[in-house]
């Protein structure tokens, strides 16, 4: 029973379930808040944007004449 919780704390004496459980109710991750501004605008992450690029220049285009 020892060996087991030891395992739960680091070298440093963090308890690791602790951690994870703050860790989830902390919100969005890293990964996701990227998704998020890419689908609503933001700056360098237009390789998570489902925007179809050709589509959006065929609307300006047919805007113009």
């Amino acid at each position: 029973m020892n060996n087991q919780n030891e395992a739960q704390y680091t070298a440093a004496g963090t308890y690791i379930n602790d951690v994870k459980r703050k860790n989830a109710e902390a919100g969005l991750s890293y990964n996701e808040v990227k998704k998020l501004l890419a689908q609503n605008g933001g700056h360098g992450t237009a390789m998570y944007s489902d925007t179809d690029v050709t589509e959006v220049k065929q609307q300006i285009q047919g805007k113009k004449q």
